[in-house]
């Protein structure tokens, strides 16, 4: 999957607020980059940028923003 189709799955998942989404994935990155486990397998994630990870973290549902809802 490109990083484009990810991107834009991430930004669903937080109602396409991007201001949200930067400050998640921000946060999420610099917690990955002090040493914090990603929630990925490792085979998926091998030679990824942290942010990448984050935000792809987020596109798929593994990691959840608090008081963030989806909205149907």
């Amino acid at each position: 999957m490109r990083i484009e189709e990810i991107l834009s799955q991430a930004l669903e998942r937080v109602g396409n607020d991007r201001y949200i989404l930067s400050l998640a994935v921000g946060q999420r990155a610099d917690e990955l980059s002090k040493g914090a486990k990603p929630l990925l397998e490792n085979s998926t994630i091998k030679n990824m940028k942290y942010t990448d990870i984050a935000i792809k973290e987020i596109a798929s549902g593994v990691l959840t923003i608090e008081g963030i809802e989806k909205n149907n």
